[in-house]
This record gives structure tokens, sequence and C-alpha cells, in this order.
């Protein structure tokens, strides 16, 4: 039997604005509303090859430590979107100007990213 839908996840209303590069807006069903700039969305890519790159610089640094300032460091513009595309009824596909197109953006996963405290608090606080 199927988990129940969490209607805090259903999306009323979303809005990508790939063409002035402010991000993606998302409206709940619950009345919340969040906001998402493309940076965000490409540092928390949920496809498995960011996955994986997560976790193991997760692993190499158990714990916070003080990050030794690069002398030379490399210039990389910040990503923002090239295109983006609904995936049937769940989840939107952004390709970034870095190239990277793998990640799908389900609904259940942006509500749960969502950079507010409030949804901290709800879908991330109980995570290890």
């Amino acid at each position: 039997m199927p988990a129940p839908l969490d209607l805090r996840k259903k999306p009323v209303r979303v809005q990508v604005h790939v063409t002035s590069g402010a991000g993606v807006d998302v409206q709940w069903s619950d009345g919340h509303a969040s906001h998402y700039d493309f940076v965000y969305l490409r540092e928390h890519c949920p496809c498995a090859g960011c996955a994986d790159e997560r976790a193991r610089k997760a692993a190499a640094t158990p714990g916070p430590s003080p990050a030794a300032p690069n002398p030379l460091p490399i210039f990389r513009p910040r990503p923002t979107a090239r295109a983006a595309a609904p995936v049937g009824n769940y989840a939107i596909q952004i390709t970034f100007t870095d190239g990277h197109s793998t990640g799908i953006y389900s609904f259940d996963y942006l509500r749960e990213i969502c950079p507010c405290p409030d949804c901290e608090k709800a879908f991330r606080s109980h995570r290890p």
C-alpha cells in the first residue's frame, strides 16, 4: 500500500525564471511560498552522481573544520539555468549553464530542501 501523500508537498503554482536567472518560485498547497536560486538548486542536485559526491565530501570532513583559503582561487561563473522542463506532473528538470542536466527535482524533494527555517524544522530536522 503506498504511503499517503503529504499535501504540504503539492505545488499550486511553479514558476521557473530561466530568462531572468532569478530561480524557481513554488507556491505550495498549504500556502507556503518557496524561492530557490539556481546556485542553490545546482548545489542540491538530486542526481546519483552529485549525491555520491556530497556523501564523499561529508565523509572526508566529519564535522565543521575551518577551510583553508585557496591562495589561487579558480574563477567559476555562478551556474544558472539554460533551460527547464516539466517531468510528468511530479518534477522539473533543469539544464544548467555548466552543462549539468541529469538532476530531476521532484516536488517532494523541492519542499524538503526549501531554504526557509520553517521547512528546515518540518522536513529536515529528523534526518541524520
